[in-house]
């Protein structure tokens, strides 16, 4: 069976986990450890409080700080109200593509490396690959931070990282952050005609979203004047605002959710500091007329991004594995900025194209695939 044989087969069985980030990822890790035992690996599987998520950890060779990460989420999106034409966990060939959710967000990077694995056993030696698949990055990258936080008290830092998700075997050296809030507004209910009695939860969260808006403004304007992102600033979003049962109804309660994708940590310090004071003010407006009045901020998920660096090996190791000579940053979130933050250099780089991701009949191309396995061939070859 050739190797491209191999992942398509790989690929079917990952598919068939429905391993959404809603549920359990149990099973998908416990195939992948399989694999990567078979090759040789030590293997972890870490998980969640709950006991319900788990995040891989395998490495080839020895133990230690160095080596390469080899990085993918087992996760994937939801199928619900989506229009498929077949069923989305059974992996269908057609015209050289391969279907099903996740084929290339991102289980068609990880059918690759686990093709590859016992390959890359040879030349692992004194410089480890690792192999880091995780849990929940579609939620925030939950699995990632626990992961990384995990590698840190160990203080093990991986020398370099290649995150797999679809770039159509493009490389990217930057990605924005993404910082993703629910906030609930608790203020007292009464009738519409005395509006100076009650405190108004729809109301203080209209005043939040203006100063967001006023907020994405000043953005714009701090956009570095090099930078490569499209767009070049820091993105900010206002998703959902639901509060209030009548329109003669003082409105106690109100939740609003919103995100914000900074390019650099100096914005992401900027929008937290400056939506911190707004709520203070706020706050005090609230309780001048009722003292239980609250805003509650639940941090869904905060990531930096991946900041482009002049040194950066791990993307001149890519350059050389395939062919390319030019690297681009995307405006759209990965883990990378969670292994940056070890000191590890990272550059993002898989199969498949990220316009394919979170869509009905989401496919990656046999073309792709090769081109993965190539790179890893190319990477085994330079080792050997």
């Amino acid at each position: 069976m050739s190797d491209l044989q191999h992942a398509k087969a790989i690929l079917g069985d990952l598919i068939a986990f429905p391993s959404i980030s809603a549920e359990s990822n149990l099973d998908i890790i416990t195939y992948c450890a399989r694999h990567l035992e078979a090759a040789g690996a030590r293997v972890e599987i870490l998980r969640d409080p709950s006991g319900k998520k788990a995040n891989l950890w395998a490495t080839l060779g020895a133990e230690g700080d160095g080596g390469l990460v080899l990085s993918g989420h087992s996760d994937v999106v939801p199928v619900a109200d989506q229009n498929w034409r077949t069923d989305p966990f059974e992996m269908q060939e057609e015209d050289g593509r391969l279907y099903g959710r996740g084929a290339c967000d991102m289980k068609g990077f990880i059918a690759c490396c686990l093709t590859k694995a016992e390959d890359l056993a040879r030349i692992a030696g004194q410089h480890p690959i690792h192999f880091a698949f995780t849990h929940d990055e579609e939620v925030g990258c939950l699995g990632a931070r626990a992961l990384t936080d995990t590698l840190a008290q160990r203080n093990l830092r991986p020398r370099l990282c290649i995150i797999g998700e679809p770039t159509e075997m493009q490389v990217i050296e930057g990605n924005k952050g993404c910082c993703e809030y629910s906030v609930t507004f608790s203020g007292l209910e009464g009738h519409s005609s005395a509006p100076e009695r009650g405190v108004n939860a729809v109301e203080y969260a209209a005043r939040y979203i203006a100063r967001l808006l006023e907020l994405r403004q000043h953005l714009v304007a701090r956009a570095p004047a090099q930078s490569r992102f499209d767009p070049p600033w820091t993105t900010l979003n206002v998703g959902r605002l639901q509060g209030g049962v009548a329109h003669n109804v003082i409105a106690n309660h109100a939740v609003l959710d919103w995100e914000f994708r900074p390019i650099t940590s100096d914005d992401m310090h900027f929008v937290k500091s400056e939506v911190a004071s707004h709520v203070d003010t706020l706050l005090a407006e609230m309780r001048q007329t009722h003292p239980q009045a609250s805003i509650l901020t639940e941090t869904i998920g905060e990531v930096a991004g991946l900041e482009p660096m002049p040194e950066n090996e791990a993307r001149d190791l890519v350059f050389g594995l395939t062919g390319h000579n030019e690297a681009a940053c995307v405006p759209f979130s990965t883990e990378a900025g969670l292994f940056q933050a070890l000191g590890t250099d990272v550059v993002i780089c898989g199969p498949g194209s990220i316009a394919q991701a979170h869509k009905p009949d989401e496919f990656v191309s046999l073309d792709q695939m090769q081109s993965c396995l190539t790179m890893f061939d190319r990477l085994i070859s330079d080792r050997s």
